[in-house]
């Protein structure tokens, strides 16, 4: 039975009204994000849509987009956004295999249990020629792990090879991870999980123009036949 703390449902219902108002990316982050997904969408799972923040962007993509999602309290947010919201795991998604063309899973790398099992179902709900879109913490330089230095530098501390759960960390401040928690993922472990899914790297980018990047943008494409 998963903590109340590892448990994505539990660690989000409650904190809706916060999160939306207190997350999401600016101008250079938001183009940077539309330049993965590109400008035909088509039918597009926004995968872990929390609030449904993006679903405006995807929709400026060419996207007729569905949010999923596995809070309640989330997706009662969403609502007022889009009407097309599925609650469920994305481990386990409610789809047929090949239904959709673009599958966007932004900010949600660090929140899932299981990363490399949901880019598998990702990849199986895919159709041929379809595209995975993967945005959200660089793990190298933005997690549990990175000590942000007054100079603008980051100092990275040791155990950054270990992908695990982490409660807490020091140099948190008062934001969404300081209140969740949140699971670092090597960028190798995140390479190697859309790869082990069938999947083609195509493009990677470190949006913005800051010395250090905090965002990884990958878009992989499913083989066709």
């Amino acid at each position: 039975m998963p903590s109340a703390r590892t448990d994505r449902r539990v660690r989000y219902d409650g904190l809706s009204d916060w999160y939306d108002l207190n997350s999401g990316i600016d101008d250079e982050g938001a183009e940077a994000l539309r330049c993965l997904v590109g400008e035909e969408a088509g039918s597009c799972l926004d995968l872990g849509c929390g609030t449904g923040q993006y679903f405006s962007l995807l929709a400026e993509c060419g996207g007729r987009v569905v949010g999923l999602d596995v809070s309640l309290d989330q997706l009662q947010i969403a609502r007022r956004r889009h009407s097309a919201l599925v609650r469920a795991d994305a481990e386990s998604l409610p789809f047929a295999s090949e239904s959709f063309d673009t599958v966007a899973a932004i900010w949600v790398t660090t929140d899932v249990q299981d990363l490399g099992g949901v880019f598998a179902e990702a990849a199986r709900v895919l159709r041929s020629g379809g595209k995975l879109v993967v945005f959200g913490v660089h793990p190298c330089f933005n997690g549990p792990l990175v000590e942000p230095m007054p100079d603008g530098s980051r100092l990275i501390h040791p155990g950054y090879r270990e992908a695990r759960w982490h409660e807490d960390s020091p140099w948190w401040g008062d934001g969404i991870r300081r209140r969740t928690g949140m699971r670092h993922v090597p960028l190798a472990d995140l390479m190697g999980h859309v790869l082990a899914a069938g999947l083609t790297i195509d493009k990677v980018i470190e949006p913005r123009h800051e010395p250090v990047p905090f965002i990884l943008g990958v878009s992989a494409a499913k083989p066709t036949p």
